[in-house]
């Protein structure tokens, strides 16, 4: 493990967003940078793409959302 310098503002961004997603700082850029690396190497896929296809080789699977017609919801 290493230490990456990286500018203060850059830093200030994963801070806010490291308590929005609720990680620490260390895995909201450990994410990013794991995020960013596929999109960049699978650039065909869109965020959702790759999050799903992460998500699946993982061996999570979400059960899918019952749709509710809009009568029904008032």
């Amino acid at each position: 493990m290493g230490i990456v310098n990286i500018e203060e503002e850059l830093h200030d961004q994963l801070r806010r967003a490291s308590k929005v997603s609720c990680r620490s700082i260390n895995a909201q850029a450990a994410f990013w940078i794991k995020i960013g690396m596929l999109c960049e190497t699978n650039p065909t896929l869109s965020f959702s793409e790759v999050i799903e296809r992460e998500m699946n080789a993982a061996g999570f699977k979400a059960p899918p959302l019952a749709l509710v017609a809009h009568d029904e919801a008032a």
